[in-house]
């Protein structure tokens, strides 16, 4: 089974950063893409960012030029460089893959969230 562990979240001011890290294990897997999810109270999950093991990036219109995903050199973890962040950032985010192993093929999975909360 993958693990999949959030990290860097918290409280932040209105025009703050705050990097998210997203590591994954064992490193025996394959990590096909990454994405990072939020979903804030009321509102529907949305998608924030997508890498590929390919350095195919895609960003959501929620993003508005302000994040950058990336993914470390080894391909076995992901961060989200979060710049100038507002209110509406604030929501739970969710680090989810695809993991590829012989035995099993490909299936996702989804770390538990971390909270970030922005203040205005």
């Amino acid at each position: 089974q993958v693990q999949l562990v959030e990290s860097g979240g918290g409280l932040v001011q209105a025009g703050g950063s705050l990097r998210l890290s997203c590591a994954a294990s064992p490193s025996y897997y394959t990590f096909n893409w990454w994405r990072w999810y939020r979903q804030a109270p009321g509102k529907e999950r949305e998608l924030v960012a997508t890498i590929t093991r390919f350095g195919k990036i895609t960003y959501g219109d929620v993003v508005e030029g302000r994040f950058t995903i990336s993914t470390h050199k080894d391909e076995k973890s992901m961060y989200l460089q979060m710049n100038n962040l507002k209110p509406e950032d604030t929501a739970v985010y969710y680090c989810n893959v695809d993991a590829y192993v012989t035995w099993a093929g490909n299936k996702e999975y989804w770390g538990q969230g971390i909270q970030v909360t922005v203040s205005s």
